[in-house]
């Protein structure tokens, strides 16, 4: 009878135990969501500022302020055009940001909506954004309708970071698109 009921009692100990380290995971994480409204400031085509908060649209990649693109054999600012896109899709004061994460810069990477639309997915379904780990099939669509960057060729924002403009933009060097 003992040894059943120190059986019983270990057994009782030890899922306990489990359910205290199972709530205390739980908790460490269950970081919670910031959400933010009001009048956003386009810093360039995938980052936005409200007050002293920076954020940057997730799963997405927009041309760099700097940056030029090819278009009928013109080169155009794609990286402003962007800026002013996200700019307006904003502008009408009812977008609403939120996220979890920070990135490396500690701006919170977000997901932004407005009238109902996913704003990461608007740009890039517009061409003035591609995708970076989401929004694949948005990608795909812009580019099957050559909308935005996708109507001429151009660097991808993080090879242009990178600094792999070299001054030898022909169109099909490495890490340019031209589709």
């Amino acid at each position: 009878m003992t040894w059943g009921f120190r059986t019983v009692r270990d057994g009782v100990t030890a899922f306990a135990l489990l359910a205290v380290i199972w709530m205390i995971a739980a908790k460490l994480n269950d970081v919670s969501e910031i959400s933010l409204a009001g009048r956003f400031r386009a810093a360039d085509g995938d980052s936005l500022a409200i007050g002293a908060e920076r954020m940057r649209l997730k799963g997405i990649d927009a041309p760099e302020l700097a940056q030029a693109c090819e278009r009928g054999g013109a080169r155009w600012a794609c990286g402003e055009e962007a800026r002013r896109m996200l700019q307006g899709l904003v502008a009408a004061g009812d977008a609403r940001c939120a996220g979890t994460q920070r990135d490396r810069f500690q701006r919170l990477l977000v997901v932004c909506r407005a009238g109902g639309a996913d704003l990461n997915a608007l740009m890039v379904r517009r061409g003035m954004a591609v995708s970076y780990g989401a929004y694949g099939d948005e990608e795909a669509e812009a580019r099957s309708r050559k909308a935005g960057l996708w109507a001429g060729s151009f660097e991808r924002p993080r090879d242009f970071r990178d600094g792999s403009q070299d001054g030898s933009r022909s169109g099909g060097g490495r890490g340019f698109f031209g589709w």
